[in-house]
């Protein structure tokens, strides 16, 4: 269920990261954002480094990445946008990331995805939307905990989707050993597996000062959906979607980020830059009640963080 206090901002699906983030300082305040190298992240870094953040863009591809910040520092002024690789589905790469951090985190947008991929598995074999979008974001948030309480009032951005209605976490086969494997059900049960992170990580940290909150975007052409291309089933679901520009995308993001008026608020889900009602079917928005669970949020931390010792 929903919270009786719901959240209800001025801002509408047509509001972009721009309008959401203006008045806003963030000089002095440090973020991270996954994925910062394309699509909303790019949006979401750009409207942290406009209002004064120093941004990290955490990026797999170093070379997109630098042209991303050299693209950023061009269009605010702020100089202080930097690149730092981080490959979420490998531990190695997402433990040397939070180990070479230094000093606190303010914001941390675990925003990078991959989406309705053919089967793949990670060495582990582990499946790899499952590893990429909630194992490797986080073991990054688990290794960045003692920075993001050190800078007080931290905020956690979990990018999700309204896929999650799609599917549920699935404990008893969440890597698809014994069921088959259907991309659209992994992926979506990575994106219900994002809220449930927030749930959790804000009732197991908000005495630190951290809050986590999860949104869906909205729909936006990036390059998320390469795995469809050319997919007649794919086209047929989005045909006559309302499509979001990046900006726009990215304005839930920034509102999470930043807003005032989600202060010492987390375990929440936003869509269209407000928080969301419950989903009633057959409707394609809202917040499954499975996703805010927090039976299955605290299942599922323990789960992943066995996977993550293993």
């Amino acid at each position: 269920m929903t919270h009786p206090d719901r959240i209800i901002t001025p801002f509408n699906r047509e509001t972009t990261a721009t309008e959401v983030i203006d008045g806003i300082d963030l000089t002095g305040k440090r973020a991270v954002v996954t994925g910062g190298a394309s699509g909303i992240g790019v949006e979401t870094a750009r409207a942290l480094a406009s209002a004064g953040a120093d941004v990290t863009l955490a990026v797999r591809d170093i070379a997109a990445g630098e042209r991303t910040a050299a693209d950023i520092t061009a269009t605010t002024g702020n100089p202080l946008v930097s690149v730092a690789p981080i490959e979420l589905a490998d531990r190695s790469s997402v433990a040397a990331f939070a180990e070479a951090w230094e000093g606190p985190l303010h914001i941390l947008v675990n925003n990078a995805g991959v989406m309705a991929e053919p089967l793949n598995r990670t060495p582990e074999g582990w499946e790899h939307q499952f590893a990429t979008n909630h194992l490797g974001h986080f073991g990054l948030a688990l290794g960045l905990r003692d920075a993001l309480a050190q800078a007080g009032n931290a905020r956690i951005v979990s990018v999700s989707s309204s896929a999650h209605l799609r599917s549920p976490v699935v404990f008893d086969d969440i890597h698809f050993a014994n069921r088959e494997y259907e991309p659209w059900s992994a992926y979506g049960q990575s994106k219900t597996a994002n809220i449930l992170f927030a749930v959790e990580a804000t009732k197991r940290w908000a005495a630190d000062g951290i809050t986590a909150n999860a949104l869906m975007p909205g729909g936006i052409r990036t390059n998320l959906q390469r795995h469809q291309n050319g997919n007649p089933d794919f086209e047929r679901l989005v045909e006559g979607a309302r499509w979001k520009t990046a900006e726009q995308g990215a304005a839930t993001s920034v509102l999470v980020a930043v807003s005032p008026l989600l202060k010492g608020i987390g375990g929440r889900y936003f869509e269209d830059v407000t928080e969301a009602g419950p989903n009633v079917p057959p409707a394609g928005d809202g917040v499954a009640d499975y996703a805010l669970d927090p039976e299955a949020a605290a299942r599922l931390w323990e789960a992943s963080r066995e996977m993550l010792a293993s």
